[in-house]
Formats: C-alpha cells, structure tokens, sequence
C-alpha cells in the first residue's frame, strides 16, 4: 500500500507546485519503461501492484494541469494506454559521425582530431557509451600511470561494444 500512497503523493506534491509556481514545473519520469510498460496479466502480487501503480499514474494524467515527461530507451515496451497520453513524442537518433567526434573530443582529454573521427566513424556510440569509455580512460591511467593511446581506447571501445556486435566473451559487472 505504501508505493500507491507514495506515487499518489508525487502527483499531489506536483499539483500544488503547478498552483503555487508562475511556470509550470516539469514533472520527469526517466527510464519511465520501468513502470509504463505493458500491463501484465495479474498472476503475481507483483504484477497486480504494477498494474495499479499504472491505473493511478494513467488517471493522474488524464487529470494533469502541468507538464510530465517521460523518457526510455524502450519505446516499444509502452502500454499503448499511456503512449495514446503523451501529445508529443521525440526520438533522439545515434549522433552523426560528426557529432560523435566532437563528443568524443570533449570527453576524452588530448585526444587528437583525426582521433576522435576515427573513433567516431568506427563505432556506433551513443554519448552516454563514450562517456563511459572516457572514464574507463581515466581509470586506466590511474591504474597503469600510463596516458592513454589510441589503441587503448580502441580496447575499451572493443569492450563496450562486444554484447552489440555478438562477442561471446562474458562481461564482467552489469
């Protein structure tokens, strides 16, 4: 009972912000696939708690006077209840190469221009997965007191990628 108190509360808080506030504060729900996905069959109490955690999520926004966002990496796990709701939705496409080379220039310290193209055209990066191989980078020279090279990153690259380009080698961490 208390994550249907508590999620009634966030809309409750989020209403009277609306009233007190000039402009409309943004309500954000991030990686909201969590709890907008499709409704389950109610086999499980589990299920049954999601299912109505969703029900008052859908009510409160069919009542909202304000602005909810809502965003996921998993567009098709929406219930189509709450994808009917949002008036608009915007995808955000894997950077161009160029983009990706100035994200990489501006993640990656000292890394020359041809670089950071090279990376940039050789991997399909989103921003966040270079951020991560930038700080692996920093670890790396923490660990070994060594700069990186550009073989270095290519090896961390490699390591980023290896799920997505069907490597068999078991990841370590999550």
């Amino acid at each position: 009972g208390e994550s249907e108190k508590n999620l009634k509360q966030i809309f409750k808080t989020y209403k009277s912000l609306v009233r007190e506030s000039k402009v409309a504060p943004i309500l954000l729900f991030n990686e909201a696939d969590a709890i907008f996905g499709r409704r389950l069959v109610e086999d499980s109490s589990s299920e049954k708690l999601n299912n109505a955690l969703q029900n008052i999520i859908l009510q409160e926004m069919e009542d909202l006077e304000g602005i909810l966002i809502a965003t996921t990496n998993m567009t098709k796990s929406f219930d189509a209840a709450f994808e009917r709701r949002f008036l608009y939705k915007v995808l955000f496409k894997t950077p161009s190469v160029g983009v990706k080379a100035k994200i990489w220039k501006a993640m990656v310290d000292d890394i020359s221009d041809s670089d950071a193209e090279s990376l940039a055209a050789r991997y399909s990066f989103t921003g966040g997965q270079i951020e991560n191989i930038a700080r692996k980078s920093v670890v790396s020279k923490i660990i070994t007191g060594e700069d990186f090279t550009l073989n270095t990153l290519i090896g961390h690259c490699d390591t980023e990628a290896m799920d997505k380009y069907g490597s068999n080698r078991r990841r370590i961490g999550f």
